[in-house]
């Protein structure tokens, strides 16, 4: 009896396991199975494939990548740089004094012509003894500086090289938020480097240089840009230059997601500019300005948050000629909106004097659009050949030959008429002195001093080499705003 009720449990209990492995094995299996069939029906495949498709044709960036490397070199900027002898020297062997080493700064440029014009940042090639371009095929080539613009960090460099690859300019005004991008240098001396991301932000003002006289409109984006990127490419997705990698915003000096380009159109402009007429053709509108914001907008008595308002129109400006009045409020140039001054700065940077334009602004609540001729800040449409000599310093005229014997010096230009009324006062120069260099480049003529102050422009001060009548020597700073 006991027998058989152990055989029996046994039985049962063999049932039971055969029954639960069965379950756990085949039908679990089954039922995986179709929750695989069921997690994939038909028609989310084609609707999968179809924003797939789409999305990697806008979002592979080969091609673009391929093209851009050719035309994004290597510059290196050889200077040097004083430093102090070995203190132990100078005790047991009487050794003193400084001495210079070589200091090696690298960046990007990109090559923006097949004949070797290259774009870059100043900041890059500022203070260079010897300029060395590298292309992406390795092989290098001493660069010459072309001209500079400080105001916007750009510098044009030529090479002597022909039949090389290069990237166009593309419109820099079409570029959207949200619209991808390359950016592609040579951080950390790694080159041919290419990173991706999108247009986070357009007309950024960063105040990078703390410096009245930069143009700061920059294209914000999050393609990872690192020491050594630039003056490299910002590249759309048809393979257009549309910015300048300039800097980024960091505590630590390396990437940490924020980056900023100068906007193609402004250095497009720069470098015709430098290339027709040797210096930057500045456009000014004549009028001082406040940017709105809700606590601007009450304490103007106006509506509008956004835009940039006039408070003083300068008699005999662009804008006085045009018929803007104080109290209007700028709210769009041509086709662009003006929601603050970096929109309004941005596209100034992108014309010249002599440029037709239409502004519309805000009076009383209405819209008006006004045709406006830009002007230089001579208020005129072209520079003579002494506005800028006369406009910081006066009338000159060359040393003669007895002043030269004088003070035995072969260089210089005297001062007949002197106009700076401020360096008069600070400093005390007056009429009969004589300027012997700008900016540590001897002069000798009203025109070479035209020249150069021309080219300085967008410094906050010239440095002026001066000689008195009673023979004393020094410098001063004249003010170039």
């Amino acid at each position: 009896m006991k027998s058989f009720f152990k055989i029996l449990v046994v039985s049962a209990l063999g049932g039971v396991l055969t029954l639960g492995g069965y379950i756990l094995f085949f039908e679990n299996q089954e039922v995986r199975e179709g929750s695989m069939e069921s997690s994939m029906p038909v028609s989310i495949p084609a609707v999968y494939e179809s924003v797939k498709a789409e999305a990697a044709e806008r979002t592979d960036f080969t091609t673009i990548a391929e093209k851009s490397i050719h035309a994004v070199v290597h510059v290196k900027n050889l200077s040097t740089a004083s430093s102090r002898t070995n203190p132990l020297l100078e005790f047991f062997y009487g050794q003193s004094g400084s001495s210079e080493r070589q200091v090696i700064g690298s960046g990007s440029g990109v090559i923006i012509s097949s004949d070797g014009y290259i774009i870059t940042n100043y900041h890059v090639i500022q203070g260079a003894k010897k300029l060395e371009v590298t292309l992406n095929n390795k092989e290098s080539y001493r660069a010459e500086v072309v001209g500079i613009d400080e105001s916007t960090d750009i510098a044009l460099l030529k090479i002597d090289k022909g039949d090389l690859p290069y990237l166009a300019f593309g419109d820099s005004d079409n570029l959207n938020v949200g619209e991808w991008v390359l950016a592609v240098g040579n951080p950390f001396n790694l080159t041919s480097t290419v990173t991706a991301g999108i247009v986070s932000a357009k007309a950024r003002d960063i105040n990078i240089m703390n410096n009245n006289k930069r143009i700061e409109s920059f294209i914000q984006t999050d393609a990872a840009v690192n020491p050594g990127n630039s003056g490299g490419a910002l590249v759309n997705t048809r393979g257009n230059l549309i910015g300048i990698n300039t800097a980024i915003s960091s505590q630590t000096g390396s990437y940490i997601g924020y980056s900023f380009a100068v906007p193609s159109n402004i250095a497009r402009r720069v470098i015709e500019d430098i290339l027709e007429f040797g210096n930057v053709q500045r456009a000014y509108l004549g009028i001082n300005y406040e940017e709105l914001n809700s606590e601007k907008a009450e304490e103007f008595g106006v509506a509008s948050t956004e835009g940039v308002i006039v408070t003083r129109v300068l008699q005999g400006s662009a804008s006085d000629e045009a018929g803007i009045q104080v109290g209007d409020i700028i709210v769009q140039m041509d086709n662009i909106k003006i929601s603050n001054f970096s929109d309004l700065q941005g596209f100034l940077g992108s014309k010249r004097p002599g440029d037709e334009v239409r502004v519309t602004v805000l009076r009383n609540e209405s819209s008006k659009t006004l045709p406006l001729k830009l002007k230089n800040q001579f208020n005129k449409y072209k520079f003579d050949n002494s506005d800028f000599s006369k406009y910081f310093i006066g009338e000159l005229k060359p040393i003669s030959k007895g002043t030269a014997s004088r003070f035995e010096i072969d260089h210089g230009v005297e001062i007949i008429d002197l106009r700076n009324k401020d360096i008069e006062e600070m400093y005390g120069v007056g009429n009969g002195d004589i300027i012997l260099a700008i900016e540590d480049q001897k002069v000798s003529s009203a025109d070479e001093v035209d020249l150069l102050l021309k080219k300085y422009q967008s410094k906050d001060y010239f440095e002026l080499q001066i000689l008195t009548k009673s023979g004393k020597m020094g410098y001063i700073r004249v003010r170039s705003n």
